[in-house]
């Protein structure tokens, strides 16, 4: 900123509900491709657990093994980045259960972790985005997303309990949607995975049968970051952006990014890329080494000021403002102030070495913006008034004794397409 400041009755149950199961989806619906042919699990491979599963009547069943400690996860083995991916459940014997997307194998341990999309049955959580094996309840969260409790009970109210569902996941960049028969519930930002496996979850537990059937995708390539930040011919540079104030920026051999002056320097030192960006997610790696603040800024413009810039800041103060939305003023325009914060939040999530890393990232399409520290939602707020492009850059506060250690500075664009599907 800028201050002045989860027997028998089950069995007959199964074998109702197969009977009268459909064929496996073919590959008609316009862009879409089937991911079980429905006769066997030829492509997928079981990962993790002891659960059991297998090709009945159309549909892959999978079934919990009492007393087994891990969770199972039956994998598709071609990885995929962004897409729509469609597919039909029905919990059998009811126990918890998800759909892994842009997921990974953790190599020694055949643990799988990432995005989940949440099957409880009966249970509101159902198409909720959980991070299995990583982030999943830490700081007093469970789920990444933070949907609303109308959206939740819509959802619930659109499950049809002991019968067949529909559930529709789509990833395209930094967003995450899912859908239950049709009914939206999940709407969130994450930049923390945009490639992986697909997998079907039986959760470790007492009991859990859980049936997939017409399991297809419409691929939709794959999102990539941008490195600000190069190294060519054993030297580091600033790519596609611009040095104000150059003496006070230098690289070290690590490719960290120092930028230090002292209280006489009345300029803002800034790297500001080179080109505007309306919708996109962006991320830097940094230390904070003292100083008034710093910060990422986004949609932000160029003007005649000591601080250059004008727009938005994802705030970098070293305290519990950290990943706050702050708004810059210009020459003669007045800026908004914070926008908005969770500083008791930040202090669950901040490394508070002296010398420790923190990594911020913002998410902006349209009027939504969704900040995040060290990989967790700070702000998520939709605003009218927010500027809807310009450059991004990152600030070394002028007219204070202060010093900034950056890394790993990237965007990713959205693109007019992409944005068109987040929404849709």
């Amino acid at each position: 900123m800028r201050k002045s400041f989860c027997i028998a009755a089950a069995f007959l149950a199964a074998f109702a509900c197969f009977a009268s199961a459909p064929s496996f989806a073919d590959d008609t619906e316009e862009g879409f491709v089937s991911l079980f042919d429905g006769k066997t699990l030829n492509g997928w491979s079981v990962h993790s657990g002891a659960a059991k599963y297998k090709v009945e009547d159309g549909a892959i069943v999978g079934e919990c093994v009492p007393g087994t400690p891990n969770n199972t996860f039956l994998c598709y083995e071609k990885p995929f980045g962004n897409f729509i991916l469609k597919l039909d459940f029905k919990a059998v014997v009811p126990g918890n259960s998800g759909v892994q997307f842009r997921s990974a194998i953790e190599e020694g341990s055949d643990r799988v972790y990432g995005y989940q999309c949440e099957i409880a049955p009966d249970d509101k959580v159902t198409a909720r985005i959980y991070d299995e094996g990583r982030r999943g309840f830490a700081h007093g969260r469970i789920f990444l997303d933070n949907t609303a409790d109308e959206t939740l009970e819509a959802g619930l109210a659109a499950y049809k309990s002991g019968d067949w569902n529909s559930l529709e996941i789509q990833a395209i960049g930094p967003s995450l949607r899912t859908w239950i028969n049709g009914v939206p519930v999940t709407n969130m930002y994450d930049y923390k995975d945009f490639s992986g496996i697909i997998g079907l979850q039986i959760h470790a537990g007492s009991q859990g049968t859980i049936a997939w059937k017409n399991i297809r995708i419409k691929d939709l390539g794959v999102s990539e970051w941008k490195d600000f930040f190069v190294q060519k011919d054993g030297e580091w540079k600033v790519e596609d952006a611009y040095l104000f104030v150059p003496e006070c920026w230098s690289f070290n051999e690590e490719g960290v990014l120092v930028g230090q002056h002292d209280d006489t320097e009345k300029r803002d030192g800034l790297v500001v890329s080179n080109d505007e960006y309306d919708d996109f997610v962006a991320k830097v790696d940094y230390v904070f080494r003292g100083g008034v603040n710093s910060a990422l800024y986004f949609r932000a413009h160029e003007v005649d000021t000591p601080w250059l810039l004008r727009g938005c800041q994802d705030e970098i103060c070293g305290y519990s403002k950290e990943a706050a939305i702050w708004h810059t003023a210009g020459k003669t325009e007045p800026g908004r102030g914070w926008l908005a914060s969770d500083d008791e939040f930040v202090e669950k999530v901040r490394n508070k070495g002296e010398n420790d890393w923190n990594e911020i990232a913002v998410a902006a399409c349209g009027d939504r913006v969704v900040t995040f520290l060290n990989g967790f939602r700070v702000v998520d707020i939709t605003d009218p008034l927010i500027e809807k492009t310009g450059k991004v850059g990152l600030q070394l506060h002028g007219g204070s004794q202060g010093q900034m250690w950056f890394k790993n500075w990237k965007v990713m664009p959205i693109t007019k397409e992409q944005r068109a599907l987040i929404e849709r």
